[in-house]
């Protein structure tokens, strides 16, 4: 990998970790603006049809996803292709030090063990992505 494309991911990485960190230790919820709104589309949908599940519970838990399918890719391109499974338990790690640190600092935040597991699995998304475009395009051997 070029010294140039690694520093590009290295920004691209900081500038991430920064907008992740400002959501997760913001005082209040980041969605809490939107949360009237969200219970008003969700008990559209249910009058629709859409069934009970699916509730503010399982689109937390989709962001949560969402938000750290970033954290893989960019941990994972960083990383020599032969390394990148380290973006998973990097994400572990981060999302129990992001639910711990809530726990400890921001007691209007609620933190859970299912947060860590929704942003586990966008961390697995990121990184399967990673390789699944590495091995597509089959990348210079230097990264593998």
């Amino acid at each position: 990998m070029t010294s140039r494309r690694r520093r590009f991911l290295a920004a691209l990485l900081t500038g991430y970790l920064v907008v992740l960190s400002l959501i997760a230790f913001w005082p209040s919820p980041v969605d809490e603006s939107a949360s009237g709104f969200m219970a008003r589309a969700l008990r559209a949908l249910h009058r629709i049809g859409v069934p009970g599940w699916f509730d503010y519970s399982l689109i937390e838990s989709g962001a949560n996803v969402l938000l750290f399918i970033p954290f893989g890719i960019l941990v994972a391109a960083f990383l020599p292709l032969r390394r990148a499974w380290i973006a998973l338990p990097a994400g572990i790690f981060a999302s129990a030090c992001i639910e711990v640190g809530q726990e400890l600092f921001r007691p209007e935040r609620v933190a859970t063990p299912r947060d860590v597991l929704s942003n586990a699995l966008g961390a697995a998304i990121g990184t399967v992505i990673v390789y699944g475009w590495s091995h597509r395009n089959d990348e210079d051997p230097e990264r593998r």
